[in-house]
């Protein structure tokens, strides 16, 4: 209690410094999260707000961009969405499994990572876990000596992709599921396996659901007791979505907010939990997720106003190929065309999320035909879009910059340098000559999350007959804002910055065409 009382303490006194700066030049430390100080109005709350930055492990996440999911269990071989536990191992049998098709198909789409529902809420282990028969080593796969993790793990090593468990909760199998202190070692000791042995482990995916085990009752989760087994074992780990890492959008509709603040509210409980396991750094990662995490504003200057405390809290999309989450036959036509998959990218990667999009394996344990042409034709529509950068060679100035933090950086296609605008200003203007005519109809901005997420609203106008016409315009940039709009050409453009919780900054600056 002395140590949390403490970091309390600590952050308090942060808070209560930071709440007197004139700029941000003034700070010279960033913090995860804040408490917010008794009696601080608005713009004290917005200055803390715009100072929070993300941890190491969620800019390593957020940098991804695109990452996948592989839904496969005994449901794709039931043809079923969930499982209720009764399935016997014996329908279990992909008889083509090929790792390396998965991983290679992804990669090629421009994916970073993959996450394998290695149990889903049937209780069907793709693993021969120690722990229950309920698993591959019981199934025809490869005469009960399979172990799916290990193929798709060992894949993703040699192709050089990031490798993500998902490990349900809810399990309709276990009979221990309902009594919480036998069930939460059950689980500890399958999530330990699956940390243990598979080498490096870049995300663990937890879902909230909660539903009657085989005994009827349902089971109180001890989720601090399962980051702390994270923590210890893969540090680096990012939880999601049901952890202090990452937060679900809301839908699985594949498209996120207009207005994406990753600066959101959190519990004075939830700050005392970080204060003594914050999100930076490897320990007994304690924050449960609070409060509804699916509401239309989560961090607007309105919602921030009246919270106790502000936290780094990014923002997951995820959505499948298909209709379902697993594979069925019925659903081969209808599989999500390239021209949707590009409009899904746009509204997650392009809303400041991340995008995880998931592909189920078929029966024979391969990714459908159908799935995989759709994504190839995806890849290379967003491959044509971004091939070429219309600022390319442009002369940029702005109306203000901080230090040596010069407008040239926001188009050096380097995100490890960034514009800033002067410490005193909330407000600014890039004016940019191009290199001659250039016709163009995708805006894309990104801020140095490192330094926190700032800008409210912004307007781009080009230079048409003798005036500034707005081209577009929007709210929040956060890593990643892409906007699609009417297709204009000029030789000349400028970016003006409405609002912006403090100095605003600029790491990428692009226009760019698609031909569609």
């Amino acid at each position: 209690m002395k140590k949390i009382k403490f970091f309390r303490l600590l952050l308090f006194a942060v808070a209560l410094s930071l709440t007197g700066c004139k700029s941000s030049s003034e700070i010279n430390k960033r913090y995860n999260s804040v408490h917010i100080p008794d009696g601080a109005n608005e713009e004290q709350i917005v200055k803390l707000a715009a100072n929070i930055t993300p941890s190491p492990r969620q800019v390593t996440w957020q940098e991804m961009e695109f990452t996948a999911f592989f839904h496969f269990t005994v449901n794709t071989f039931t043809d079923r969405e969930w499982g209720d536990g009764k399935e016997s191992p014996s329908v279990f049998n992909p008889t083509q499994l090929d790792a390396k098709q998965w991983i290679k198909t992804v990669k090629d789409a421009g994916i970073k990572l993959v996450i394998l529902t290695c149990k889903h809420h049937d209780g069907f282990c793709l693993w021969p876990s120690k722990f229950t028969e309920h698993c591959v080593k019981n199934s025809p796969y490869k005469n009960g000596n399979g172990d799916v993790v290990k193929d798709v793990s060992d894949a993703c090593k040699e192709l050089g992709v990031k490798f993500g468990v998902y490990l349900s909760p809810w399990d309709r199998h276990e009979k221990t599921y309902g009594d919480s202190p036998v069930y939460d070692q059950y689980f500890r000791n399958q999530l330990t396996e699956l940390l243990s042995n598979y080498g490096n482990i870049s995300e663990v995916w937890f879902d909230g659901a909660c539903g009657e085990g085989p005994n009827g009752k349902k089971q109180v989760y001890d989720w601090k007791s399962y980051y702390s087994v994270i923590r210890k074992l893969q540090p680096n780990a990012t939880i999601a979505v049901m952890g202090p890492d990452v937060r679900w959008v809301g839908t699985e509709s594949g498209y996120g907010r207009e207005t994406e603040w990753s600066v959101v509210s959190a519990s004075e409980n939830s700050l005392a939990e970080i204060a003594t396991s914050s999100q930076q750094k490897a320990g007994n990662g304690a924050f449960v997720p609070e409060g509804d995490m699916q509401k239309a504003d989560l961090g607007s200057r309105s919602v921030i106003s009246k919270a106790k405390g502000l936290i780094w809290y990014p923002s997951e999309v995820d959505v499948s190929i298909r209709p379902g989450w697993f594979y069925h036959s019925k659903e081969d036509n209808r599989v999500k065309s390239p021209e949707k998959l590009l409009d899904i990218y746009f509204s997650s990667v392009g809303r400041n999320s991340l995008l995880l999009l998931n592909i189920p394996p078929d029966r024979r344990g391969l990714l459908h035909e159908n799935d995989v042409q759709n994504l190839q034709l995806f890849k290379k529509k967003l491959d044509d879009i971004f091939d070429t950068n219309y600022l390319s060679g442009a002369k940029i100035i702005s109306d203000s910059h901080f230090k040596n933090q010069k407008a040239d950086f926001c188009i050096d296609n380097d995100n490890n340098t960034w514009w800033s605008a002067a410490s005193d200003q909330a407000m600014a203007n890039l004016e940019l000559n191009l290199n001659g005519q250039q016709t163009f109809n995708v805006l894309m901005l990104q801020e140095n999350i490192k330094v926190g997420q700032r800008i409210e609203s912004f307007v781009l106008e080009g230079w048409v007959n003798g005036t500034w016409e707005k081209l577009t315009e929007g709210t929040t940039v956060g890593y990643k804002r892409l906007i699609r709009f009417n297709t204009a050409t000029t030789d000349r453009i400028r970016l003006r910055i409405l609002k912006s919780r403090l100095n605003p900054t600029l790491s990428s600056f692009g226009l760019y065409l698609n031909r569609i």
